[in-house]
């Protein structure tokens, strides 16, 4: 079975847009569910027992850049350096597949008005239509973990999933998402699955690419393992920015 691992970068507010960070990131990777939790695991593990002696922390962007929360160490910048130069070959070693969808909120807003569709719910039909575009290959239905965030926004998470299984998207019938994808999951950070750590390490480096800032997170890694089309393109495969 197939995974697809999500997280974001950002926030789904339309009404008070932050000039800092004014896009969304849905991303994520896609890996094999007994590989995320066998051998992924294992080297996620590896990577923290090398450099922190032991692997009862979590990996999360907001943490280590920020120093804190078993990542004071990163206040060094020789440790910091081997942090990120180990964190780059550890993504690049990984059998995954990435996939992202950004919005510009500003320009989201400008076109639609009172009719933007939240940028998450917006965000997650783009990543559904193209994991269902993967695991039409596939003879086993796939799975979609996603990252807990609060009581509510969970609560409106399920009900655009279950609106996606009932009505489908654009380009996805709705009987295509129901027979290639099993469920949609909800995990915390304090689960500690390698899928959503590897999530959460990957699409704040991509907002950063798209808001044309510099990510210590090798983007040259993370495009490498995007999915793409025949001729090797990543635009509209593994990374879609709305409005177009």
């Amino acid at each position: 079975m197939k995974t697809l691992f999500l997280d974001e970068s950002g926030d789904h507010n339309l009404t008070a847009i932050d000039q800092q960070h004014p896009i969304f990131v849905l991303g994520g990777i896609i890996a094999d569910k007994k590989y995320a939790l066998g051998e992924m695991t294992d080297k996620l593990n590896a990577f923290k027992q090398e450099l922190f002696g032991t692997t009862n922390i979590t990996l999360h962007t907001a943490d280590f850049t920020r120093q804190r929360n078993g990542f004071e160490q990163m206040k060094e910048p020789i440790f910091c350096a081997e942090f990120y130069r180990k964190l780059n070959l550890l993504i690049s070693e990984l059998d995954i597949t990435i996939l992202a969808c950004a919005i510009k909120k500003e320009q989201h807003m400008e076109r639609y008005g009172f009719d933007a569709l939240d940028p998450y719910h917006l965000s997650l039909n783009v990543l559904v239509e193209r994991f269902c575009f993967i695991m039409g290959k596939e003879q086993a239905k796939g799975q979609i973990i996603a990252e807990s965030r609060d009581a509510t926004l969970d609560r409106q998470l399920d009900l655009a999933w279950l609106n996606l299984k009932v009505s489908g998207t654009k380009f996805v019938q709705a009987v295509d998402i129901n027979q290639r994808i099993d469920n949609l999951l909800l995990k915390t950070k304090q689960d500690r699955l390698a899928g959503l750590e590897i999530a959460d390490a990957i699409v704040t480096p991509i907002a950063r690419r798209i808001m044309k800032r510099e990510s210590r997170v090798s983007l040259d890694v993370i495009k490498d393992k995007m999915r793409k089309n025949h001729l090797g393109e990543v635009t509209g495969y593994g990374l879609v920015i709305l409005p177009k």
